[in-house]
C-alpha cells in the first residue's frame, strides 16, 4: 500500500523547509493568494534539493483573504487566471533544471470547482492546453474529479488529515463546528482510516466511502511540521509507502 503526502507550501508561514524533508509533494502557491516570485522560486529550490514533486497552486486573485472567498468569474477569465499561474510556476522549476508534476487549485477556487462542474472544466481545460501529462489533484469524489478524468487527465484524489467531512463527501465549511480537527489524534485517526479502510466519519457519525490518493498537509499550521512527522512515522509503522508515484 503506497500514498502521497502533499502539502501547500510557498505561502509565507516558515515551515516549507522543513516539511520537504517529510513530504513527498510540493504544491506552490503561484503569488496570487499568498507568495511573491522570490518566494516561488526558494521553495522550488527546496523541493528539487529534496526530491520532492512540485506543483502548481493556482488560486482566485485574493490576497487580502488568502484565496479563501468565493468569486464569480466567468469560465475563460478561470482559464486564463489558471494558465498565467501556470506558467509563471513552470518558468522556473525549468530553470532549475526540474519539471512541474501536477496541478491543485486552493481554497475557494477548488472548493467551488469541487461542485461546479464548468468551473471545474475551465481548470481542467487550461492544464490540458498547458501540458496534459501533469497530474490533477482534487477533492475525492467530487465533480472536479469526475471532470478531470473524463477530460483524460490522470487524476489523484484528495483527502485531508485535519479537516472535517460532511456526509456527501464535500468539506465542512471553514468558520463552522467541526470544519477543523484540532487534536492531532483526531487527525491521525482519521488519516489512517481513509488510507486502510477507504473511508471517513462524518460530522453526523455516518461513514462515508472515500478513495485516498494522497493526503494534505497545511502548511500554514501552527504544529504543522510536527503533525507531518507524526503522520509520516505513522503510515510507515503501518507499512503503507509514502511517495509521489
Amino acid at each position: 500500500m503506497q500514498v502521497d503526502l502533499n502539502a501547500d507550501v510557498g505561502e509565507g508561514c516558515g515551515n516549507d523547509e522543513a516539511l520537504m524533508h517529510l513530504v513527498s509533494s510540493a504544491n506552490i502557491a503561484c503569488g496570487w493568494h499568498a507568495g511573491d516570485a522570490g518566494v516561488m522560486l526558494q521553495t522550488v529550490r527546496w523541493a528539487l534539493d529534496n526530491d520532492v514533486a512540485i506543483g502548481a497552486h493556482p488560486s482566485f486573485p485574493d490576497r487580502d483573504n488568502f484565496g479563501r472567498t468565493e468569486m464569480q468569474r466567468e469560465p475563460a477569465q478561470v482559464y486564463a487566471d489558471v494558465l498565467y499561474q501556470l506558467g509563471a510556476l513552470d518558468a522556473m522549476v525549468r530553470a532549475e533544471g526540474g519539471r512541474l508534476s501536477h496541478i491543485k487549485p486552493h481554497g475557494a477556487l477548488y472548493n467551488q470547482a469541487a461542485r461546479d462542474r464548468a468551473l471545474a472544466q475551465a481548470i481542467v481545460d487550461a492544464v490540458q492546453r498547458f501540458d496534459k501529462t501533469l497530474v490533477f489533484f482534487g477533492l475525492a469524489g467530487s465533480v472536479m474529479v469526475q471532470v478531470a478524468r473524463a477530460s483524460g487527465l490522470r487524476v489523484k484524489e484528495e483527502v485531508f488529515a485535519d479537516r472535517g467531512y460532511n456526509p456527501d463527501g464535500s468539506l465542512v465549511r471553514r468558520g463552522t463546528p467541526g470544519a477543523l480537527h484540532d487534536d492531532e489524534e483526531t487527525a491521525l485517526a482519521q488519516t489512517l482510516s481513509m488510507v486502510r479502510d477507504r473511508r471517513v466519519r462524518a460530522i453526523d457519525g455516518s461513514w462515508v466511502p472515500i478513495q485516498a490518493d494522497t493526503i494534505c498537509l497545511h502548511g500554514d499550521g501552527a504544529h504543522a511540521v510536527a503533525f507531518a512527522r507524526r503522520i509520516r512515522m505513522r503510515l510507515e509503522e503501518d507499512g503503507v509507502v509514502v511517495r509521489a508515484g
